[in-house]
């Protein structure tokens, strides 16, 4: 496992962002893990953040897109993050995010920062996907201001669970919008790292037992 993953999952405990208990997902599922991305809180956990994202996206994409795009809301501090990150690393890409409505006065519009071109290469920041439903929410906008290319959609932990499907809910999106999917850590990464206790571990084996994506 590259070293970059366990620092980040490291990360994430230390900032009380990947917690162990009983928790509800949105869709209503009972799981004895939960990432919530909405306690980083520091500058300083937000330029670490964006480092992780970088590393990641380096690794999987290297150079291949020229636009980093953030749903709102999660998405916007990741995606400035993100771009700077990669401009230490030497690669200065453009970044936008959306509103959720549309100004209606000055430049107008729903996207803030570039706007971008026909054939740009966009690549989506996101927190985690449950369902993708942000991404098809917010790929039409994208795609009302321009023939945008899909490079690609990366999340921060992939919870490898099942979509509509038998797929993982990250494999549907990216099959629905044909472009490929990645995240920095998946819980099987976090499974074979993070030093967790014999019932944590078993509930966990049962949680993916009953809603794992088939691979």
């Amino acid at each position: 496992m590259e070293q970059y993953k366990k620092d980040f999952m490291d990360f994430m405990m230390e900032a009380g962002v990947l917690t162990f208990g009983d928790f509800t997902t949105k869709s209503g599922r009972q799981t004895p893990y939960f990432v919530n991305t909405g306690l980083y809180q520091t500058g300083e956990q937000l330029q670490k953040l964006g480092e992780f994202y970088a590393a990641a996206i380096v690794a999987e994409l290297g150079n291949e897109f020229e636009v980093l795009f953030g749903p709102a809301y999660k998405g916007i501090p990741l995606v400035v993050t993100t771009s700077m990150a990669l401009n230490q690393k030497g690669q200065d890409v453009a970044f936008c995010f959306n509103r959720k409505e549309a100004k209606d006065h000055g430049e107008k519009g729903m996207l803030v920062g570039y706007t971008p071109k026909k054939a740009d290469r966009v690549l989506i920041v996101e927190d985690v996907t449950t369902a993708g439903t942000s991404i098809r929410e917010t790929v039409p906008v994208l795609r009302s201001v321009a023939d945008v290319s899909l490079a690609g959609l990366i999340v921060s932990v992939d919870r490898c669970e099942r979509g509509k499907g038998t797929q993982s809910a990250l494999q549907e999106v990216g099959q629905e919008f044909a472009m490929p999917t990645f995240s920095i850590v998946t819980v099987f990464d976090i499974m074979a790292y993070v030093d967790l206790s014999a019932e944590d571990r078993e509930r966990m084996e049962k949680y993916l037992e009953d809603f794992g994506a088939v691979t």
